[in-house]
């Protein structure tokens, strides 16, 4: 299975715990998958997916190009709409670079082996999908929507005279949705949001969500005040706007916060603007006069040089915010352990279309707090997970925030239930199985039939 984009966001990650888990399940995956090599950055897929039978489109060169859209092989475009940044949103793309795309894309499925699959699983919908299309017309489709590609057609719906050249986008983005022999979802809110925007029916989406390999996210045993002083101040990966990652610096005496027995407050995400990052420390400067502890927040993520809208630093320039720690960009397999080091994790992400660092953190025994919207409102349950509030109530965020560190029992209470909760519905083995039968769906096999499933 495989993505267009270099390794960064959740898909990714999404992608490689499925493809670790589908053996168990009786397929043999491989992956296809857009790459970065840059020295100090994440995005090498050859390292990122190791272990997996990889294939990668490196995108390196493109960045030097004038135009990075018409680099050979091109880099890839985006849903997000970031002025300046070399991946422009995609419905930006004309005709040209959208064929440019494509081709680039088929001699890569060409040379992965795609005619000879079972199934091609195609995460998000992209230019990756027409050139299956013409690589491998008669290898069947399951598509995997994360949400992103909605986010960026209801942009479109809702500005149609603004995107040029949306509507073309609009029909192709709908044509590769009718091909897919069945469409993954991650929640039940999406299928209406895919039959209204994409024109599929409803029984042609099968709900599977995101998950989280159960090996690798348990709590563990950590020098808590050891990890923080590595991460923020011996070995720092915060970064400021221009500037490179480690930029942003702290000291020993700014560590005073973690040294007590208040709780740890951890986001973890990129710096887009539905996150809602402003938002989260306005709310958490206010909120802080209440706690009866120090309680610092830690913003972990941010991939280096992107953001949308203010960067967290100047917020908390903005608010005078104190007790924020920018903690940078960091590797997944390096999350559990800022999770076990924390005591609640944070997503004011107002359009997230699931959650996956919520059902990480509810596996490490982390209770949530989280907007009563889209994904998170179906993962977390207030009251008993966690804490639900109303998207863009910043005086609803703050009193959750002043409860969550003010109710010690209640907050171990409802982390030890995230836990359990986190067990039964998002390990990976389970869902990996569910996917395996979308695939036999798909190949109109019985359900169980092993089979070969080449990256798309």
């Amino acid at each position: 299975m495989g993505l267009l984009f270099f390794p960064r966001g959740g898909s990714s990650h999404v992608a490689h715990n499925l493809a670790s888990a589908l053996p168990a399940a009786g397929w043999t995956p491989s992956i296809l998958s857009g790459s970065l090599r840059l020295p100090g950055r994440p995005g090498d897929a050859r390292a990122f997916y190791a272990g997996l039978d990889v294939h990668t489109v490196d995108f390196t060169a493109a960045l030097q190009a004038p135009d990075p859209m018409l680099a050979d092989p091109p880099f890839h475009p985006s849903y997000e709409d970031r002025p300046g940044a070399p991946d422009p949103i995609m419905c930006s793309l004309d005709d040209a670079r959208y064929e440019h795309q494509v081709a680039a894309w088929a001699r890569a499925l060409a040379a992965a082996g795609a005619a000879d699959a079972d199934v091609l699983h195609l995460h998000h919908l992209t230019p990756l999908n027409e050139a299956a299309q013409r690589v491998a017309p008669g290898v069947p489709v399951v598509g995997h929507l994360h949400g992103t590609e909605l986010l960026m057609l209801e942009e479109i719906e809702a500005e149609p005279y603004h995107w040029p050249h949306g509507s073309r986008w609009v029909e192709r983005m709908r044509d590769w949705a009718a091909r897919c022999e069945r469409l993954i979802v991650l929640s039940e809110s999406q299928v209406a949001r895919a039959e209204h925007l994409l024109d599929v029916a409803p029984e042609r989406c099968v709900e599977v969500s995101n998950g989280f390999d159960p090996k690798t996210f348990t709590r563990r045993p950590v020098e808590r005040l050891a990890l923080w002083r590595k991460y923020l101040v011996e070995s720092p990966q915060g970064w400021a706007p221009g500037a490179e990652a480690g930029s942003v610096r702290y000291t020993d005496a700014d560590l005073a916060p973690f040294a007590g027995d208040g709780p740890v407050l951890l986001y973890v995400g990129r710096f887009t603007a539905v996150k809602r990052l402003p938002l989260l420390i306005e709310a958490y400067a206010h909120a802080r006069p209440g706690f009866a502890r120090p309680a610092p927040l830690v913003i972990l993520g941010g991939y280096p040089g992107e953001w949308e809208g203010e960067h967290p630093l100047e917020t908390i320039a903005r608010t005078g915010a104190r007790d924020v720690f920018l903690a940078g960009w960091h590797g997944h397999d390096e999350l559990p352990d800022f999770l076990s080091a924390s005591d609640a994790v944070v997503l004011p992400s107002v359009r997230e279309q699931f959650g996956q660092v919520l059902v990480e953190g509810m596996a490490c025994g982390l209770p949530a707090v989280a907007v009563d919207a889209f994904g998170p409102a179906e993962i977390v349950e207030h009251g008993e997970t966690g804490w639900l509030v109303p998207p863009d109530d910043g005086t609803a965020l703050m009193n959750a925030l002043v409860e969550a560190v003010n109710r010690p029992a209640e907050r171990e209470r409802r982390g030890r239930r995230a836990r359990v909760v986190a067990l039964e519905r998002y390990a990976w083995p389970a869902l990996a199985g569910r996917v395996a039968q979308v695939y036999a769906t798909a190949l109109g096999a019985p359900e169980g039939e092993e089979g070969v499933l080449a990256g798309a």
